[in-house]
């Protein structure tokens, strides 16, 4: 950590001694712009999505007798890489241009309803919106776990009450659940938030940047690896570290105070 913020003050070579000019250069570039709106992004739709199926499917699935079975195949995907579930939704997206038969789930059940294929990762915005559902099909698992086993503590006779009182479903879900794991809900959203500041997996495996869906953690590895300018892809890696610092410090910290009131 301590080298990488020395380096981004150097030129490329990581030798001669540059000042602020790499940062002068990161914001004043439009490649960074864009990829900071798109982590913004998927920082807004991700961690809310995950988190959200996670608690649904929760709720849900220990209502059912096959509960188990459906918490086994939603966390499944956690046990996939990001590149291996990359690849999966590349088939999902495939493109193989109008005249070809389409092998791609997603263009299938476009072309069954006889409309025409879509060459879906090339197109802006929406491109960026179906990688993210990519880790969101991953996280939720994840959420669906942690928040199933403290729904598993919220006391029975207090549920119980709320129905001899007359409360549906939906209150009981909303006025007792949700406010007695509040605390967990919000280390999970945190938590898939910092995954979501470091993604850079699927983008490199799925469009490596192209067509606007540059995030900064691909964006880094470019300038590093790929141009060897250590100084800049030093500067980068700097933001990413800035931005995910204060949300690890805020989540050990509320884990710690949650574990000192037990």
């Amino acid at each position: 950590m301590f080298e990488t913020f020395r380096l981004s003050f150097f030129d490329k070579t990581g030798r001669e001694f540059v000042g602020f000019s790499n940062y002068f250069w990161l914001f004043g570039d439009g490649n960074f712009h864009q990829a900071v709106f798109n982590n913004i992004l998927w920082l807004i739709i991700v961690p809310s999505l995950a988190t959200g199926f996670g608690l649904v499917i929760a709720v849900l699935a220990d209502r059912l007798w096959w509960g188990n079975i459906a918490k086994s195949l939603v966390f499944m995907p956690m046990a996939i890489s990001f590149v291996g579930a990359s690849v999966i939704w590349k088939f999902v997206y495939d493109y193989r241009g109008d005249a070809a038969e389409q092998i791609g789930v997603l263009n299938a059940l476009v072309t069954f309803m006889g409309l025409p294929p879509q060459a879906w990762i090339t197109i802006p915005f929406w491109n960026s919106i179906l990688l993210m559902i990519i880790l969101v099909w991953i996280q939720t698992g994840f959420a669906m776990v942690i928040l199933s086993a403290a729904l598993r503590g919220v006391p029975e006779e207090t549920l119980e009450a709320a129905r001899i009182d007359g409360a549906n479903g939906f209150r009981i879900f909303f006025d007792i659940m949700i406010p007695q794991i509040w605390g967990t809900i919000v280390v999970v959203w945190t938590t898939i938030t910092i995954v979501v500041l470091k993604v850079f997996d699927i983008i490199f495996a799925m469009t490596n940047g192209q067509w606007d869906t540059e995030v900064l953690a691909n964006l880094m590895f470019k300038w590093m690896f790929v141009n060897f300018d250590y100084g800049r892809g030093s500067s980068i890696a700097v933001v990413i570290m800035l931005a995910v610092l204060p949300i690890m410090i805020w989540n050990i910290r509320r884990a710690n105070a949650e574990e000192g009131t037990r």
